[in-house]
């Protein structure tokens, strides 16, 4: 025997029945994991965009040195541009105007000009220049571990990539 039910006016079946509270909760709490599960895709596509544009970074201000290298071949040709033989890197004046100034002058303004670069755009930025068989070694421009080997020539910078402390390196060798 088979119990039927019916609607009649106002009443309900038990058919028809609503969403329960628990049933509500449920939904509520797929939606909440959800959407954290979105946040944190979206925080992880932010700090990976942030160290992508960093390395990017990195690779035209080593562009930039090597071709000014490259237009003062008298300068490399000298070891001008060879931090580990020299002293620290001056800005000079003369560089900026039509008087001009010799190669050694041009590479010591050069370095001058792109570590500040550097400093401006890498976050804790380093750079060091130097002749070296060993390219990716290093800890940072106080210790650039340059063999002075070779006649290629290192590109070191450092930065902090994440604001943490952690230095990252990218290094890079060239012939000018």
């Amino acid at each position: 025997m088979v119990k039927r039910t019916e609607q009649t006016g106002t009443h309900r079946t038990a058919s028809c029945r609503g969403f329960t509270m628990v049933e509500v909760l449920v939904a509520v709490i797929v939606l909440s994991v959800g959407l954290l599960g979105l946040a944190g895709l979206q925080a992880a596509s932010l700090r990976n965009n942030q160290q992508s544009y960093m390395r990017s970074q990195s690779i035209l201000l080593v562009n930039d040195i090597a071709e000014r290298m490259r237009a003062n071949l008298p300068g490399v040709q000298s070891g001008a541009y060879n931090q580990s033989a020299g002293a620290a890197p001056m800005p000079n004046i003369n560089c900026s105007n039509t008087t001009g100034c010799s190669s050694a002058e041009l590479a010591s303004n050069d370095l001058a000009e792109w570590t500040t670069d550097v400093g401006n755009t890498l976050p804790a930025g380093e750079a060091f220049i130097c002749l070296d068989s060993t390219p990716d070694d290093g800890t940072g421009a106080g210790n650039p571990q340059c063999d002075g080997a070779g006649p290629l020539y290192a590109i070191k910078l450092w930065w902090d990539d994440t604001r943490s402390g952690n230095t990252t390196r990218f290094a890079t060798s060239f012939q000018p």
